[in-house]
């Protein structure tokens, strides 16, 4: 090695040492990306600048145009930070696009849980873009290992020729030329695979050793090199030990790397200073190893923690049985589970490189399938409401046609029904709600508001028919009896009949009551004047059976009272016919008993023939 090359290495990293910043960013964990879910973003760290920032001057547009010129570049070319970045900033952009599509679908007047994004095909196309670059990215790598793996072998080829060289003790002087140009050779061949690297290092360094021990030049010079390489060394050891207290462990792992490099790149010193020397630069690498090496177990720990913890929100995600949901309370309270996991999902860091792109992908997964299933469910709940709506107004349309109906009970009967119809539909939106159910309720009430009213004007009508009715029967009870007045008492009877059904409905509670009553005086009446039974009795008969043909019980108790009388009439009649056998007709008394008991006889006949035609009528209004 040129003993110039090594003072001007010496002073360079010195410079570097004042220059470089103890917090320098660590790639393997400073860059990430943003990835937005409904509702939800997994927030990757990132030193990568403020990525706020960087979005206000891009579009995805832009974005894209951008990642379409770095799937055109070669693999080595290809910045990792930068294309972490720019997916970044694309997901800020979309998060806000979401955001705003969500207010706009909540304006509308939609509930905010229902909300599902639409499909970006820009976002699509990132991912096709993305995919290539980690192809071309990939394929780089590749390339660069069979390099590696090239200058592995050349490197192999160089200390091969050194130790040749070094072994050759007649003729080292004369190589010391040939030795200058395999170590500059050495030195500008590039890298080598990083299992392999110490290794070759380390053989290197034996191989320049042994020459050098071997090379028999000039004391003088051999002592200067000596020197140099010593104050090199001397340097990387007080670089080493500055990096024992450094904050940023990872940086200090880092730069000891590249003094490591420094040190097999120097030569060797003095025989008796070189296992001091190498132990105490050993000694300090060994303090910034193993506080790196605490430093990835503690990590390890943590990803370790955060897989746990984000495998079980993914299964409490999961456990969410759909089917279970069959109505908006069910449904909000499992909305709050899955936004509070979102929210407990953003709090914890990463899990280990292994999974925690596959731990992502199955929670978002998770998530979506169920605010994809929450946005059908409440599709087709909207659908449900719509015909429930209209099904209700159709209900509206019946109860208002039905409104100013006169026929009460009939009309009250449909009513009925269709508040039973209204309850089995279900129900509409909540908006429509009120209205409709309003609709409806206006009608009903407004048609059983007038029957309310017509129920008393009923009573006032049967209240004053009662009156007349009694006002009949006191007048029948006043009507003169006397052979004398009959014509005119049988004229005054039969008006007072035909007021008597003129008079129209009496109270239900007073109808049979003061019917017994006016029935009773009549027939009083009727039998005190000695009036056409038959015919003026029918009559009024067939007026009563009349009032109380809408009630069948009644019917049939005037049937059985009728029934009875009928029997007795028979037996009556069977004794008067079994009796006329034990009178004398041949004496004046015998004749007239026997005229007295025939007028009987005729009259308890006509009776039979009454009530059995009084029978045939109430039977025929029972059928």
């Amino acid at each position: 090695m040129d003993l110039r090359d090594l003072a001007q290495d010496a002073e360079k990293m010195s410079s570097d040492a004042a220059s470089t910043p103890e917090s320098s960013v660590n790639e393997e964990v400073a860059c990430g990306v943003t990835v937005e879910l409904t509702g939800y973003s997994e927030n990757a760290e990132t030193t990568t600048g403020d990525v706020a920032g960087e979005a206000k001057e891009y579009t995805k547009e832009t974005v894209i145009q951008r990642l379409v010129t770095i799937s055109e570049s070669d693999g080595s070319e290809i910045s990792r930070d930068e294309v972490s970045k720019l997916k970044q900033v694309f997901y800020n952009i979309r998060k806000n696009e979401l955001l705003a599509e969500k207010q706009a679908f909540v304006d509308q007047g939609n509930e905010e849980s229902a909300f599902a994004p639409m499909p970006d095909s820009m976002e699509q196309q990132m991912y096709e873009l993305l995919n290539i670059i980690k192809n071309k990215k990939a394929q780089y790598i590749v390339r660069l290992e069979s390099e590696r793996e090239q200058n592995l072998q050349k490197k192999q080829a160089v200390i091969a020729e050194l130790n040749s060289m070094a072994e050759d003790t007649d003729n080292v002087n004369r190589h010391y030329q040939r030795f200058r140009e395999l170590s500059q050779e050495f030195k500008e061949l590039g890298e080598v695979p990083p299992t392999a690297q110490t290794e070759i290092w380390r053989n290197y360094q034996l191989a320049v050793e042994r020459f050098y021990d071997q090379l028999k030049v000039n004391k003088d010079l051999r002592d200067y090199d000596f020197k140099k390489n010593q104050e090199i060394k001397q340097l990387l050891i007080q670089e080493a030990e500055k990096l024992e207290d450094a904050s940023d462990v990872v940086m200090a792992f880092r730069r000891l790397q590249e003094l490591h490099d420094k040190w097999r790149e120097a030569g060797p010193v003095a025989k008796e200073l070189r296992e001091e020397m190498w132990t105490r630069f050993k000694d300090v690498s060994a303090v910034v190893n193993k506080r790196y090496q605490a430093f990835f177990e503690e990590r390890k720990a943590k990803e370790s923690e955060n897989e746990q913890s984000k495998t079980a929100l993914c299964e409490l995600i999961e456990n969410i049985d759909l089917s279970s949901l069959s109505n908006h309370t069910a449904w909000e309270d499992a909305t709050k589970i899955i936004l509070k996991a979102q929210e407990d999902w953003k709090k914890l860091g990463f899990a280990s490189k292994k999974v925690n792109n596959q731990l992502f992908a199955r929670f978002r997964k998770a998530c979506d399938e169920f605010f994809a299933a929450k946005a059908q469910h409440f599709r087709s709940l909207r659908e449900t409401q719509s015909e429930n709506l209209v099904k209700k107004t159709a209900l509206c349309e019946k109860a208002e046609a039905l409104k100013d109906s006169t026929d009460w009970k009939k009309t009250a009967d449909e009513f009925v029904a269709l508040q039973k119809q209204w309850k089995a539909i279900g129900a509409v939106d909540r908006k429509q709600s009120d209205a409709i159910w309003q609709r409806f309720q206006n009608a009903a009430d407004y048609f059983f508001e007038q029957r309310k009213k017509n129920a008393s004007l009923q009573r006032k009508s049967e209240q004053a028919a009662l009156k007349v009715k009694q006002g009949i029967i006191e007048e029948l009870k006043q009507l003169s009896l006397e052979a004398t007045d009959r014509e005119s008492s049988i004229a005054r009877y039969r008006q007072l009949q035909s007021e008597w059904n003129k008079a129209g409905h009496v109270p239900f509670r007073d109808k049979e009551r003061i019917y017994e009553a006016y029935r009773s005086e009549a027939n009083r009446v009727f039998d005190a004047l000695d009036m056409n039974r038959h015919k003026s009795g029918m009559a009024n008969f067939v007026s009563g059976i009349e009032e109380m043909s809408d009630d069948k019980n009644r019917l049939f108790r005037e049937r059985e009272r009728i029934a009875r009388a009928l029997e007795q009439k028979r037996a009556e009649m069977k004794t008067y016919q079994n009796n006329l056998g034990f009178f004398n007709v041949k004496s004046s008394s015998g004749n007239s008993i026997m005229r007295d008991m025939e007028r009987r006889m005729k009259r308890i006949n006509d009776d039979v023939s009454s009530l059995e035609e009084k029978l045939r009528l109430i039977d025929s209004k029972i059928k």
